[in-house]
């Protein structure tokens, strides 16, 4: 059902996100529906006035919703937003790169909830109306109109004689193939080219996103060790409090500092817990450089090849040149051959009269 949608709809408006899922289990929690940014569209069914979110991870869809005038798309931080679907029973997540791609997606959602919002509206006053007349057509498609371009002969005069046609045309066949090989080899380096930039990018953000945490870490390894003072100290003075064996408000002030420790072991907890995915995160920037290194081998791998093609192509023309001057020899020797044989035919018709006079006489 997806593909055929897609066939009679038009995308309005994309962009990257990482894309999210509410866990269904807790209702709290996010779950990653894709491991890097992925493209998220805006598509319009004209035939339906309807529009939908769509975005392809791979080869499945792990968005399709269908915009509603109840929808609401909040921003729950400069970089993030949300928006639920009761139809699909789940919650999506985008995360973005920079806070205007955000508002961006967020000023295209109220757009296209009040597009669909009036749409509604109007299909209901048609209803009302019930008026059978009034009958809409669709759209002819676009591809009943385009037409092949007609194929245009051109008569050039005759070739002149010892003119190799087999020749001109394996020579050219050959170096449209050579020069096709190039092109291709030249858009897989540029797609290569793209791969490399996106990649490198996400390794400067993954750079600076690891500085940031290793910033982090050590601001918290500072407050975890004081922290751990701190509890010491508490410790100390609830064994001194228990030594002394008071009553009263000494309870009180050890349930206190009970109650402290306690919060300071939730947070160190808490701490550790961050440690650990920023760790995640080191090694996932691992994996991003390796990724990196990976497309530079391939990138070199294309440019031997391409090196490779332009001296083959060097080589053809050459070859083009060579014939070329041999076809222009061998033209002005005909042209000379010519000349001598008018020059002999003409003798001959002096000769052929002279005998004919002679006959005369």
């Amino acid at each position: 059902m997806f593909p055929a949608h897609r066939e009679r709809e038009q995308p309005i408006f994309s962009t990257r996100a990482h894309v999210f899922q509410i866990d269904p289990a807790t209702k709290r929690n996010w779950i990653p529906a894709s491991k890097h940014a992925v493209t998220v569209s805006f598509f319009y069914d004209a035939n339906r006035h309807g529009y939908r979110i769509i975005s392809v991870g791979g080869t499945k869809a792990i968005i399709n919703s269908t915009i509603t005038p109840n929808m609401t798309f909040t921003k729950t931080s400069q970089k993030f937003g949300q928006w639920a679907d009761s139809r699909a029973n789940t919650v999506y997540g985008l995360g973005f790169a920079t806070e205007q791609q955000l508002n961006q997606f967020a000023e295209r959602f109220k757009e296209v909830k009040d597009a669909t919002r009036l749409a509604r509206e109007k299909s209901q006053d048609k209803m009302e109306l019930a008026n059978p007349a009034l009958n809409i057509a669709a759209p002819q498609d676009l591809s009943d109109e385009l037409q092949s371009p007609p194929v245009m002969c051109v008569n050039g005069p005759e070739d002149k004689l010892f003119r190799s046609q087999s020749a001109d045309i394996t020579l050219s066949s050959e170096k449209e193939r050579i020069k096709k090989m190039l092109s291709e080899g030249s858009i897989c380096e540029m797609n290569l080219e793209a791969e490399l930039f996106t990649l490198q990018d996400s390794n400067a953000k993954l750079v600076a996103a690891l500085h940031e945490a290793n910033a982090n870490v050590e601001q918290w390894k500072k407050q975890l060790a004081a922290y751990q003072e701190e509890t010491e100290r508490l410790r100390e003075q609830v064994a001194e409090l228990e030594a002394h064996g008071g009553h009263g408000p000494s309870d009180i002030l050890k349930d206190e500092l009970t109650q402290s420790l306690e919060e300071l072991e939730a947070l160190l907890k808490a701490k550790d817990e961050e440690i650990r995915i920023l760790q995640a995160k080191k090694s996932d920037f691992h994996e991003m450089e390796q990724e990196r290194e990976e497309a530079i081998h391939r990138l070199q791998e294309l440019e031997m090849r391409n090196v490779e093609l332009e001296r083959r192509v060097q080589g053809a023309e050459q070859t083009l040149a060579s014939t070329l001057e041999e076809r222009d020899r061998t033209d002005n020797e005909v042209q000379r051959v010519v000349q001598i044989l008018d020059i002999k035919i003409f003798d001959l018709n002096d000769l052929r009269q002279s005998l004919v006079k002679l006959l005369e006489k």
